[in-house]
């Protein structure tokens, strides 16, 4: 009976810590997306997917190798506290957080899947050339050319589009949205709708999810090629599929279409570029990430005490 009061205890504590660190962490993202989003617009997609699942990420890491582990080496198992109200309770709200984020995120799942099966009724395979991925020439009046599914990804072109651009245009198109594949954006997509956190009901949220997609697109575009003939065929194609097609709302299921995100002006103005924005490195791709890290390993000894010390704080003090 004391193993499992203990854990019961400790999931209590740690759904309570879940909530508690994803508000902090919430509240310091909305306010550095409020900063960013007006003065970075050409930092990379990873900034801005790293700062919308944040809030997320951090709390689902912090209960797991910090909280976890700090409560299985120092809370005593002779003697576990009561229950209080005020813990139960912020238990309970974490709980909801986390259902609610499962809900959206089989929402998109479902959505896309009915979009894609009503598509794939009026559909015919096609052959592409440079990728063996499943191809698929849609019988509809209604102009799209996207990557559907995160499992089993097939490209989708639909009879307007591929009545309006030329072979060139065409296999251009086709080299972005093979970008998308390898960069899994997909299932980024996917990740942003499911993240369990209180950042998603925030115009932050939107605000960092817009930014992601047109650094997203930016970064298939220049995966489509290098050489002046591909970039100006994707320029010219992006052009007449953007006349023909309605804006599209970019985050709400896994589905990358070609036009769905960015100003298409600014896109093509890159495209014709002399001279295309490199990458960055994979180096100071990292470092953001690998500085706090090394910090973290040196500290997290004491940082485990240091845990439980404020656990108990915080069980002593709620009502």
């Amino acid at each position: 009976m004391t193993d499992l009061a203990f854990l019961v205890h400790g999931f209590t504590l740690a759904f309570a810590w879940l909530l508690l660190f994803n508000v902090t962490a919430t509240a310091v993202v909305a306010l550095l997306a409020a900063r960013l989003t007006k003065r970075a617009a050409a930092a990379s997609p990873d900034v801005w997917l790293a700062l919308r699942l944040a809030p997320a990420g951090l709390s689902l890491a912090f209960v797991a190798f910090i909280f976890v582990p700090s409560y299985w080496q120092y809370e005593p198992r002779e003697f576990v506290e009561g229950f209080d109200v005020s813990l139960t309770m912020l238990a309970a709200a974490a709980l909801a957080v986390i259902a609610t984020a499962i809900a959206r995120g089989l929402s998109a799942w479902r959505s896309a899947g009915r979009r894609t099966e009503k598509w794939m009724r009026a559909a015919r395979p096609m052959t592409l050339i440079n990728t063996s991925m499943p191809a698929f020439a849609i019988d509809t009046n209604a102009p799209l050319m996207a990557l559907v599914g995160v499992l089993r990804p097939r490209l989708l072109i639909t009879r307007p589009v591929l009545e309006a651009l030329t072979d060139e245009e065409l296999n251009a198109c086709v080299a972005h949205e093979l970008g998308h594949w390898r960069a899994l954006d997909n299932l980024k997509r996917l990740a942003m709708r499911a993240a369990p956190d209180l950042l998603f009901a925030t115009s932050a949220a939107r605000a960092l999810e817009k930014r992601w997609v047109a650094a997203s697109e930016q970064v298939a575009d220049r995966s489509a090629g290098s050489s002046d003939e591909v970039r100006c065929a994707l320029a010219s194609a992006l052009v007449k599929v953007a006349r023909i097609t309605p804006p599209v709302s970019s985050i709400a299921e896994p589905i990358s279409a070609l036009v769905d995100g960015g100003d298409i002006t600014e896109r093509v103005q890159r495209l014709l570029d002399d001279a295309p924005s490199a990458a960055a490195s994979r180096t100071m791709r990292w470092l953001p990430i690998a500085i706090p890290a090394a910090v973290l390993a040196l500290a997290y000894s004491p940082l485990l005490r240091i845990v439980h010390s404020v656990s108990e704080i915080l069980v002593n003090s709620l009502p």
